[in-house]
Order: C-alpha cells, then structure tokens, then sequence
C-alpha cells in the first residue's frame, strides 16, 4: 500500500489535494454508485480503525472502551459494533466527539473532563472491559483505562501522543496483551466493500463539505473539535 502524504518515505511523498492524480492499478477500488464522494472519502480513516479491531482479535460477545472518540475513535466504534461487539462505552473531553461515537454505536459516553470518576463503577471486581482501544493517544488516559480493563484484557494503542511512560507493574500483575495498531493495508479494499454495501454508516462523522477554494476555512473547522469531527474538501 502506498500512502499519498507520507513523510515517513525518502524522499517524502506528497498528498493528494489534486483534482487528478496517477495511482497504481492494485490501488484502484471501484465505489458504488450508491455511496456519495464524501462517503468515499472516509475509506482510509475507516481502514484504520479496521485495522485496529483487526488486531485486538475477535470481539464477538466483547466489552470494549474506547478512550478518544475523535474520527478514529469513532470509526473505531463502528467497526467494533459491526465485529460483535456486545457493549461499547467510549470516553472523549469533549462534547461533539461523544455524541458522534453515540450515533454509530457506543452504549454509552462520558465526558471525562466533566466527570472524572465516570469509569470508577467499572472498575469493580478488577476490571469491566475485555478490550481498550486507546485512541486519544494521552497517557493519563492511558494509565487510567487500566484500572477498568479485565485481567488478561487486551490493549490497543492506536493513538499517538509522542513517548509515554507505563506502569509495568500493572501490565504484568494484570497479565495485559499490549498490542500496537499502524496505519492499514487489505483493510483499505475491506472499508470500500463495508461502505458500498451500508454496512457501516459514516455520514454522522462528517461535519462539513468545503470547496477546495475554501481550503483555509475547512482547515480552521477541522481544527476545532468542539465544532467538527470530519472536514472533507471539493475539488470539483
């Protein structure tokens, strides 16, 4: 998979903010008529969180928290929600995000600025959750989550907030599987099929539109998480 806005390659690889661009054939899926561009569009992110359910193993009959409910995060509980999940609850700082995890999928959302203690009832009995995905990369949130997952429960990192300091301690005592989630690869041709055939609603995640004239106005929405989740561009 070769990804358009990577500076991870050398030399760099620029994006994709073109009307026309030359891709690889393998890279090519076809969308459905049904699915509108901005749907589309929201195959990559998908793919991510694809690939981060695809790493916690199965979740059939599961309880899951997931802490960040940004596009990610979000995307993380639908896709959790289409493997079986059996209950979600997902954790954010802000209003916007948990409304949006709220509409495709999640149980229940707390505000854990709001209300700090919001996860203390689960963390009865050594913990409530089978799998954390942790997807707002912050490592209180982090240390935190640890205290409510079951023993032998599975953690998922998929957000990035630089290098973090863990307690060993607990990982080991509680006998946690400590799993990294990175980008995606078949998951890509996965998300188009999910999106072509409405398995997986996304228009809730996308918050606005812009015409590529517009770009600097859709950079400052995206910006600002207390008004957007999603912000897609126009180059028609």
């Amino acid at each position: 998979m070769r990804y358009y806005g990577s500076a991870m390659r050398t030399p760099h690889v620029q994006g994709a903010f073109r009307q026309e661009v030359v891709i690889d054939l393998a890279q090519a899926h076809a969308v459905a008529d049904s699915l509108s561009d901005a749907e589309a569009a929201m195959a990559e992110p998908l793919s991510v969180a694809l690939h981060a359910v695809r790493r916690a193993g199965p979740l059939l009959g599961k309880r899951v928290l997931v802490n960040g409910c940004g596009p990610i995060g979000a995307l993380i509980v639908a896709a959790a929600r289409r493997a079986g999940a059996a209950h979600i609850v997902a954790t954010d700082v802000s209003a916007l995000p948990l409304e949006s995890a709220r509409r495709v999928g999640a149980d229940e959302a707390f505000n854990v600025l709001e209300t700090p203690n919001a996860l203390d009832p689960f963390g009865r009995n050594k913990g409530s959750f089978d799998v954390l995905f942790e997807a707002s990369g912050n490592a209180s949130a982090l240390r935190a989550a640890l205290d409510v997952i079951k023993p032998r429960g599975v953690i998922v990192q998929v957000g990035l907030g630089g290098d973090a300091s863990v307690p060993m301690n607990v990982i080991v005592a509680k006998e946690f599987d400590l799993r990294g989630a990175f980008r995606f690869h078949e998951e890509f041709a996965v998300a188009v099929e999910l999106l072509n055939k409405g398995l997986v609603d996304v228009k809730p995640l996308i918050s606005e539109v812009f015409s590529y004239r517009d770009s600097v106005l859709a950079f400052e929405k995206a910006g600002d998480r207390s008004k957007a989740m999603k912000v897609l561009i126009d180059f028609a």
